[in-house]
């Protein structure tokens, strides 16, 4: 965990790394290379944000190289990668996309950007080289509108829906939705396009309830937040939810240790709910909350078949094996499952045994329906919720399970929280209507896709 606390690299990589064909010999290219699925990870492994890069990016790797070492892939063909850092950069996001986006027999399969400000970057680019985006849990909230946004999926929870399930979970801990009137609640945020998605729910829930909001910004990378705590004090809220990522949360949960501010009235986003955030702050999280679509752990058939398969060969991503389990890295691995079952379910459409082009898998992301059932079969059941996937609705869940940390590790909290689903609708129509309407999109007729 030490590596991934300093923000260093796990795995040292140059802005452009070979490409890792994982599972391939350096032999019989032609044949080899029709049977490849080519993954691109944009991603970051160095930097004040790596912690979250490099685990996530861990997981999914790890997953899908468990796929080709058990099953020899999906039909046979063969995930294979190849990494770019994009040190969470919007420009150099975009240099990555670009580099990769036609790499291997197919192209790139989809792009995982883990970064809404370079989702929002090549937003425009992708439907024009057929390439679906997956943001999952992050990146533009009415993209979840598939009518107008068909190559972008902010799957399992958009930022609205979890913004949301926290004031409902606030609501339950206070004894009902009427108890939030003149109750007043911070958002500390990241001061960025990530940090300012949930503004505009989060005020229509603070009118909606009568609580008092107040918006507070934090400077990129984070470690200066005095001012900000000094503005709390004055405020004295009755919750602070923390919308941050990497340093800026350990500083954020010992600043408010400093002031005095109870942890278990912070609540955080679920990139502010990792042991990365939790271990450097030591004593100082103790008692901090914060939302998850997916739970931390090694107690699941899907994590036991990484280290069968991939750990007990030597071929794991991770140097630090300890970070196996964790939040980040489990996250990585529901990323995985996500892409390997797109993939499998476009070849039952358009071949089997064949890779998949960016617009099949496009099609097979749109008709995912991981139910509890398959979750069983795939070793993950309680790992994450069930994911069912429509033409209209790219986020296919919008469930949250809230975890708090002990000192030593995350315990859950809650089952599953729902958001205000009509007010979440509502707002993902609109703002994608109008979007629509400034770049001359027409509206897809969903009852036309087969």
């Amino acid at each position: 965990m030490k590596a991934s606390i300093l923000g260093r690299s796990l795995r040292p990589v140059a802005a452009t790394l070979a490409a890792a064909a994982i599972g391939l010999g350096a032999s019989g290219a032609a044949h080899a290379q029709a049977k490849e699925q080519f993954i691109p990870l944009t991603g970051y492994w160095v930097g004040p944000y790596a912690a979250g890069g490099s685990g996530f990016f861990g997981g999914m790797v790890d997953y899908l190289t468990m796929l080709n070492e058990r099953d020899g892939g999906v039909n046979g063909v063969k995930f294979t990668f190849e990494k770019c850092e994009t040190e969470y950069n919007n420009a150099r996001g975009v240099e990555c996309y670009e580099r990769l986006k036609k790499k291997g027999p197919t192209g790139a399969t989809l792009v995982h950007p883990l970064s809404t400000g370079i989702t929002y970057s090549i937003l425009e680019k992708a439907p024009q080289d057929k390439v679906p985006i997956i943001s999952m849990g992050y990146g533009r909230t009415d993209a979840a509108d598939g009518r107008v946004f068909p190559w972008v999926f902010p799957l399992i929870t958009t930022y609205w829906s979890q913004a949301s399930a926290m004031i409902n979970y606030i609501a339950k801990k206070e004894g009902g939705h009427d108890k939030l009137k003149g109750k007043k609640i911070v958002l500390l945020y990241h001061d960025s396009a990530y940090g300012k998605e949930p503004h505009a729910v989060l005020q229509d829930e603070a009118k909606r309830h009568g609580f008092d909001l107040t918006l507070i910004a934090v400077a990129h990378p984070g470690n200066e937040q005095g001012a900000q705590w000094q503005q709390i004090r004055q405020i004295r809220p009755d919750y602070v939810i923390l919308w941050g990522w990497g340093v800026m949360n350990p500083t954020a949960l010992k600043a408010a240790q400093k002031t005095g501010f109870p942890r278990e009235k912070m609540i955080g986003v679920w990139w502010a709910g990792a042991e990365e955030d939790t271990i450097p702050a030591g004593d100082a999280a103790k008692g901090y909350v914060a939302a998850g679509f997916n739970v931390a752990g090694t107690n699941y058939p899907v994590i036991r078949e990484i280290q069968k398969y991939v750990y007990g060969k030597g071929k794991g991503e991770m140097d630090d094996k300890s970070r196996v389990g964790s939040i980040y890295y489990n996250r990585g691995v529901v990323a995985g499952i996500i892409t390997a079952e797109a993939v499998r379910l476009a070849q039952e459409r358009f071949g089997k045994g064949q890779p998949m082009t960016g617009e099949q898998v496009r099609w097979g992301i749109e008709r995912l329906n991981i139910d509890n059932a398959r979750l069983k079969q795939l070793g993950a059941e309680g790992f994450m919720p069930p994911l069912k996937v429509t033409c209209q609705d790219h986020e296919g869940s919008g469930l949250v399970k809230f975890q708090e940390w002990d000192g030593k590790q995350w315990k859950v909290l809650t089952d599953w929280i729902e958001p205000d689903r009509k007010l979440v609708r509502d707002k993902i129509e609109a703002s994608a209507a109008a979007y629509a309407k400034e770049k001359g999109i027409a509206l897809r007729d969903c009852s036309k896709e087969n």
